[in-house]
C-alpha cells in the first residue's frame, strides 16, 4: 500500500528524472551589509560603551528602589525601538545602543543600591561579567568534552573543592551543573525515583501502593512542579509540619509519615531545605538523615539559598548533616553572587547520576563514557559552561571572597533582628538563620480596617516611593514584610532608614479611615 508520505522503505524519491531537490538561493545583493554586523571591531566598540554604562550603575549605591513602569507604557517604548532603524553608516550606532542600555538598566531592579533588600539575587562579582562575555563569544555547549574541554575539567576541580569541604573521599561522589535550582531538584528527584523504584511504571500495580515524596510544608514550589513532570502527582506529596522557626518539626514528622504509610503511600524520597524561600530556615539535616536511613528514603536537600554556606568556616556548621544526604543542590547565582544561572547538584554516590537519564546518541556520546561528558548526567544538551563563572573568581580571589560576603550579609540580618526586637511598633516573626528576615509593622489603628491587608499596602507604597525595594510573604498565616540582605554595602543605618519609612507610610495609612483612600495615599 502506498504511503501518503512517499516510499518510506527505500531511499529518498528523487533522481535525475524526478529532480525534487533543494534549489540554491539567489545570489545576495552586493550591497547587503549583514556581514558588517559580525565585524570584530564592533565587539571592542560596543563593549566600551556598555562598560561605561555598567560602571556607573555599579558605582551608584544610593538608596533607590524599583521604578515600576506600567506594562502599557513599557510596551510603547519597546515597540518604538523595534520600529527604529539605525541611520548611521558606521558599523555601530552608539547612540541607539546607549539608549537601549539606559532603558534596560532603568527598568531593572537596582541590585547595587543600598535600598535593595527585596529578592534572593545579588549584584554580581564584576569579573564574572567578563566571564559571561567570554562564554557568549566562545558559543560552545558544555554537555560533552569535545566542545568544552576546559569547563569539563573545571567542573571536576570545583566538585573536588566542595567534596573536600564536605569531607567526602575523592572519586566516590559526583557533581552536575544545571540551569537553575528547579531543574536540579527535578533531576535529583528523578534520580531518587529511578534508584528507589526502578520499575516505576508497574510499581503501583504490583505493590498496590502509591509512590510519594515527603517535603517541608514550606518547600519551594519547584518540588511540586517536579512531581507533576515525573508522573508522581501533586496529591502524592506528603507535607511535613513546620515549627515556629520554619523548619520541619521532627516531633510531628514521624507521625505524619506513619499516617501516610497507613493510608497506602510508599514514600521513597524526603526533600529538606537549607534556606527556605519564605524565612531562610534550615531544616534539621542530621535528624532527617537518620530518619531517611531508618526508612530507606532517598534524602535530597534543596540548598539553593543556603547551600553555599559550605564555603564559610563560620557558617558551615549551620549545614551540619548535609554531607550525609544522597543529593543536594546549591544556586551559585544566588548566594555566591554570580550571573544566572549556575546551580551545582551533588551526589554522594558517583554511580547515582548514571541512573537518571537515557543517553544513547551516537552523534554526541562516545561508546565508552569517560565521565567528562556532562550531558550524560543532565537533561540539557546545549548547556552553557556556567561553571566558568564560579571558577574564574575562585581562582583569582579564592573561596574567601564568597565566604566573607556571606558572613557580612548574615551579620547585618542579625543586627536588623536585634533592632526589631527593641522596637515596640514592630513584630519580628523569627530569628534569622540566613540573610532573610520577616517582620510586621504594628499599628493600633490598623486593626479596625477590616478586609484590608495593612502590610501589603505598606509594601506597595514603599515600592511606589522608589527609595527602597522589599518583598512580602505569608508567614504562619499572616502577611509579612520580608527583607533579603544581598548587598554587602548595606549597614544598620540603611535598615533603620527603612523602618522609619515604614513607620511614616504605616501611620498615614492607619490614620486614614477610608480604605480606598488609604490604598492610594
Amino acid at each position: 500500500m502506498n504511503s501518503p508520505f512517499g516510499n518510506l522503505n527505500n531511499k529518498p524519491m528523487y533522481s535525475l528524472e524526478n529532480p525534487a531537490q533543494p534549489q540554491l538561493v539567489e545570489e545576495l545583493d552586493p550591497s547587503s551589509n549583514f556581514q558588517d554586523a559580525f565585524d570584530a571591531q564592533i565587539l571592542k566598540k560596543a563593549t566600551s560603551v556598555a562598560i561605561e554604562k555598567l560602571k556607573d550603575n555599579i558605582s551608584n549605591s544610593n538608596p533607590r528602589g524599583l521604578k515600576l513602569l506600567s506594562p502599557d507604557k513599557l510596551m510603547t517604548l519597546v515597540e518604538a525601538f523595534a520600529k527604529r532603524n539605525s541611520t548611521s553608516s558606521a558599523l555601530l550606532d552608539t547612540q541607539l545602543l546607549e539608549e537601549i542600555i539606559d532603558l534596560y538598566t532603568a527598568t531593572g531592579i537596582p541590585v547595587y543600591s543600598t535600598g535593595y533588600m527585596g529578592r534572593q539575587f545579588s549584584g554580581v562579582i564584576p569579573i564574572t561579567g567578563l566571564t559571561d562575555l567570554l562564554t557568549s563569544m566562545m558559543s560552545q555547549p558544555s554537555s560533552f568534552y569535545e566542545s568544552a574541554q576546559l569547563p569539563s575539567m573545571v567542573e571536576k576541580v570545583i566538585a573536588k573543592e566542595f567534596g573536600d569541604l564536605l569531607g567526602w573521599k575523592h572519586g566516590t561522589y559526583d557533581m552536575v551543573t544545571t540551569s537553575g535550582g528547579s531543574l536540579a531538584n527535578i533531576t535529583a528527584i528523578l534520580t531518587a525515583r529511578n534508584s528507589k523504584i526502578p520499575d516505576f511504571t508497574n510499581f503501583k500495580i504490583k505493590r498496590k501502593t502509591i509512590p510519594a515524596i515527603a517535603v517541608s510544608a514550606d518547600v519551594h514550589y519547584s518540588i511540586k512542579r517536579a512531581v507533576g513532570i515525573l508522573g508522581i502527582g501533586e496529591n502524592q506529596i506528603i507535607p511535613l509540619p513546620i515549627n515556629d522557626k520554619g523548619q520541619i518539626c521532627m516531633s510531628q514528622a514521624e507521625n505524619t509519615l506513619l499516617e501516610a504509610e497507613n493510608n497506602g503511600y510508599h514514600v521513597f524520597c524526603l526533600v529538606a531545605t537549607a534556606g527556605t524561600t519564605v524565612v531562610g530556615a534550615i531544616d534539621p539535616l542530621e535528624e532527617l538523615t537518620a530518619l531517611c536511613k531508618q526508612k530507606d528514603y532517598w534524602f535530597h536537600i534543596d540548598g539553593a539559598h543556603g547551600g553555599s554556606f559550605l564555603v564559610s568556616d563560620t557558617l558551615r556548621s549551620r549545614l551540619k548533616g548535609i554531607e550525609l544526604a544522597d543529593s543536594f543542590a546549591l544556586d551559585a547565582h544566588k548566594t555566591m553572587f554570580l550571573p544566572a544561572s549556575c546551580t551545582l547538584l551533588f551526589y554522594k554516590d558517583i554511580a547515582s547520576p548514571k541512573k537518571t537519564f537515557y543517553k544513547e546518541a551516537s552523534y554526541i556520546f562516545e561508546n565508552e563514557s569517560n565521565n567528562f561528558d556532562g550531558g550524560e548526567k543532565s537533561f540539557e544538551c546545549t548547556k552553557r559552561p556556567m561553571i566558568m563563572n564560579l571558577w574564574i573568581p575562585w581562582v583569582l580571589y579564592g573561596k574567601e571572597i564568597f565566604a566573607q560576603k556571606l558572613e557580612a550579609l548574615c551579620n547585618i540580618a542579625m543586627q536588623a533582628y536585634n533592632e526589631l526586637t527593641i522596637a515596640s511598633d514592630f513584630e519580628c516573626l523569627h530569628q534569622p538563620q540566613t540573610n532573610i528576615l520577616c517582620f510586621r509593622y504594628q499599628s493600633e489603628d490598623a486593626q479596625y480596617m477590616e478586609g484590608f491587608d495593612f502590610q501589603i499596602a505598606i509594601r506597595n507604597k514603599i515600592k511606589e516611593e522608589g527609595k527602597f525595594f522589599i518583598s512580602k510573604v505569608e508567614v504562619q498565616g499572616k502577611t509579612a514584610l520580608r527583607v533579603v540582605f544581598m548587598n554587602h554595602e548595606i549597614n544598620i543605618e540603611h535598615f533603620r532608614s527603612l523602618l522609619d519609612e515604614i513607620r511614616s507610610i504605616g501611620q498615614k495609612i492607619a490614620s486614614n479611615n477610608n480604605i480606598e483612600q488609604a490604598i492610594t495615599i
